[in-house]
Parts: C-alpha cells; sequence; structure tokens
C-alpha cells in the first residue's frame, strides 16, 4: 500500500473562482456564465499537483439547501471548474443550508475533509486548506491541517486566526510549496 500523501484542500467561491461581493459579504455565482477562475489558480494547481499533491475541493453551497439555486446548475459549475483545472482530483460538496442541526460535513465542521482523507489514503498532518472564510479556518484546524486565508476584507469576524494570510490564491500556492519543500 502507497504510504499516504499529503491533500490541499481548496474551497471553491472566493478560493479558485471569483465570488460576487455584496455589502461587504461575498456569494457563489449563479451560472457557468458567471463562473471564472482568478488568474494563476490553474496554474497554481498544477505546481501543486506537480509537488504531489493530492487537490481537494470542499464547499459548502447551502444555496442549493435553501431552494435559491438548483443542485444542477452547481453541478455544472464544477463540471466546468474540473475542465479548467483537471488536476482536481475530487469535488467534495454539501448542500445543507446550516438550519438547525447542521451537517458534520458542512463548514465549518471537518466532515468532508476527514471522509475525503479516508477514502483517498490523504496524511491530514501534512496536508492544508486554502479558504476565504472563517469556516475555511476552522473547518482546517478542526480537521488538524495549516490554513491558509485569502484576505478579501470581508465584514465578517475570524474567530480563531489562521497560520498563514495571503492576498491571492497564488500567494497561497507560492507559501504552500516553499513550507513543504
Amino acid at each position: 500500500m502507497a504510504p499516504p500523501r499529503p491533500a490541499v484542500f481548496l474551497d471553491r467561491d472566493g478560493t479558485l473562482n471569483v465570488q460576487l461581493v455584496r455589502d461587504g459579504k461575498p456569494f457563489p455565482p449563479q451560472s457557468v456564465g458567471d463562473f471564472r477562475l482568478f488568474p494563476g489558480v490553474a496554474e497554481g494547481c498544477r505546481e501543486l499537483k506537480k509537488a504531489g499533491f493530492a487537490l481537494v475541493v470542499a464547499t459548502n453551497q447551502p444555496d442549493v439547501g435553501r431552494g435559491t439555486q438548483s443542485q444542477a446548475a452547481v453541478e455544472a459549475m464544477h463540471a466546468e471548474l474540473l475542465r479548467l483545472i483537471p488536476e482536481i482530483d475530487r469535488v467534495e460538496v454539501c448542500y445543507d443550508p446550516g438550519r438547525g442541526n447542521p451537517s458534520r460535513r458542512r463548514k465549518p465542521e471537518p466532515g468532508m475533509l476527514l471522509e475525503a482523507a479516508e477514502q483517498m489514503g490523504l496524511d491530514l498532518a501534512r496536508s492544508w486548506m486554502v479558504g476565504d472564510r472563517w469556516r475555511d479556518v476552522e473547518c482546517g484546524k478542526r480537521a488538524g491541517v495549516r490554513t491558509v486565508f485569502i484576505d478579501f476584507g470581508y465584514a465578517e469576524p475570524m474567530p480563531s486566526p489562521p497560520d498563514f494570510t495571503v492576498k491571492s490564491f497564488a500567494e497561497a500556492a507560492a507559501l504552500i510549496l516553499s513550507r513543504s519543500a
């Protein structure tokens, strides 16, 4: 059996693709037509993959659970994401809107990361979580991975500090590569 390999867990909206920001809060694109990668994302993912990281997208898509977004639209965006970045190994999605008793897969809970790690044979101690929201940082911490926060200056509190803060995905990828050599 192969030894466990490290992973980079990636939030989707605001990390890989451009988010829509209204009143200081980020929102996901509504359709494939609105779906655009940030500059440097595909290249950064290629470099991370070349360095031996598994790439796993872990995204909350609560608008599906709320009925304001169709699952088909989200899946079409994921198909486009995989077309643009074929290096991505897996996409984990939580559609739970977070009301009442939220799923253990809904970030900040670490379920998506823990399940992917178990099913893919990943080494969480050598892995990373990259995201643009406090939920991403908290999820990574609960899963026992290092965290990189892409800071867009959203109007929301950060309950606990990330391990690293950057301004772009390209900067996050470079940081991970420099710290993992």
